[in-house]
């Protein structure tokens, strides 16, 4: 049976180009069909993976290709961090065997889904990491916070984020909030900059309805650090778990916490267990 590859190219970095190179030259050798995906561009039917050359900001572009499918990413780190990838430039033949042999696994990410009511209009967005309504002035905003359509709490703030496990490492994370293990199922609220006194991140269960809704000022509701929209007063979104995962492909069953040391080169070294 024909395999066909996916693979998603970082524009902007020459060591991606060899990357990409170098594992298709490896998926044409050994029978796979093999073709590239741009930011934003939907991958074609059949496809068994998508292989994505670059940072966490180009797995999280990927992600939109195959959003609603069941079409695994697999990430090769060229950034910094790469939280989200599974393999640094350097293994790239081990991930090239892997992805022939099909000897990788797969693992389910939950993603969040928000419904817009902005004005008149009403649209849906996704997030694999989190939503943030920020402020889009110098100006603080009013936000007001229901869960399971009960009022929480009002804020004047920065903005306030909804994060997935996923995005508990990212922007929620820089911004005081506390590490999710990914296979924890749960939704994170953290205002950012709050002139409260009641204003620490929150973890709340899956299934809850969360709604923000813009009292004061002007902000920008954004998806992933990637997609935007502008929100005026009496804005308002609702933020529920999407019935779609996001597929990641798993070249070891690597624990979450040796990845946590390992990514944010934790002080572990010289520590002895009781």
């Amino acid at each position: 049976m024909s395999r066909t590859i996916a693979v998603l190219v970082h524009p902007a970095r020459p060591e991606a180009r060899d990357a990409a190179d170098t594992l298709q030259a490896h998926f044409r050798q050994k029978g796979a069909e093999t073709y590239e995906v741009a930011h934003g561009e939907p991958i074609s039917d059949g496809t068994e993976l998508l292989v994505v050359l670059g940072g966490d900001g180009t797995i999280l572009r990927a992600a939109e290709s195959v959003y609603g499918r069941a079409v695994p990413l697999l990430g090769i780190n060229l950034g910094h961090v790469g939280f989200l990838a599974e393999a640094d430039r350097e293994d790239i033949l081990v991930v090239a065997n892997a992805i022939t042999d099909r000897t990788y696994q797969v693992e389910e990410r939950m993603v969040l889904q928000a419904e817009l009511h902005l004005g008149a209009s009403r649209s849906q967005e996704f997030a694999l990491n989190e939503f943030a309504l920020e402020k889009s002035g110098s100006r603080m905003v009013e936000v007001l916070l229901t869960i399971d359509d009960r009022p929480v709490s009002r804020w004047l703030a920065d903005g306030v984020l909804c994060s997935t496990p996923t995005g508990s490492t990212a922007y929620a994370f820089s911004a005081g909030g506390p590490v999710i293990w990914p296979d924890v199922e749960a939704i994170q609220i953290v205002p950012l900059a709050a002139h409260a006194l009641f204003a620490r991140p929150l973890v709340i269960s899956p299934s809850s309805r969360v709604s923000l809704t813009l009292l004061g000022g002007r902000a920008n509701l954004v998806a992933d650090g990637l997609r935007q929209r502008e929100m005026e007063v009496g804005d308002r979104i609702l933020l529920t778990r999407s019935p779609r995962s996001l597929l990641f492909a798993r070249l070891t069953p690597t624990p979450f916490a040796d990845r946590l040391v390992a990514k944010f080169r934790l002080p572990v070294e010289g520590w002895r267990e009781s």
